[in-house]
């Protein structure tokens, strides 16, 4: 059996919901599933990605495949690292790389592209 870790649509029209599902990769998109392991919520602030990252590890660990959009969400959470890293070179040094992670991403500063862009531009008018 193939296990996807994939996005099932919840909400209401215009006020999306997903929760993050281990599914077997033959079921329907929102069909059955075999573990809830998160919720996205695309239009909530800062914090809008939660998950249970035991369970995320263990799909993984076991060949879960994630789809692109989860694939994407886990790597800006660090969890896709953290699960390579935990494969490659064990729990303990992925554990301190990871703390290593988090504090270099706290101390970055938060610039989104189209604002460095724009100021790139108007610096070059000016």
């Amino acid at each position: 059996m193939a296990v996807k870790l994939r996005l099932k649509r919840m909400g209401r029209k215009k006020s999306p919901v997903y929760k993050l599902i281990a599914a077997d990769s033959r079921a329907k998109r929102d069909g059955r599933f075999i573990e809830s392991v998160g919720m996205y919520s695309p239009l909530a602030g800062t914090d809008n990605f939660t998950f249970n990252e035991e369970r995320v590890m263990y799909w993984m660990s076991v060949g879960a495949q994630p789809t692109d959009t989860v694939r994407n969400l886990l790597s800006k959470s660090g969890l896709l690292m953290k699960h390579l890293l935990v494969k490659r070179v064990g729990a303990e040094a992925a554990a301190e790389k990871m703390t290593k992670w988090h504090e270099a991403k706290a101390a970055a500063p938060v610039v989104k592209k189209k604002v460095a862009k724009k100021a790139e531009k108007s610096g070059e008018e000016a």
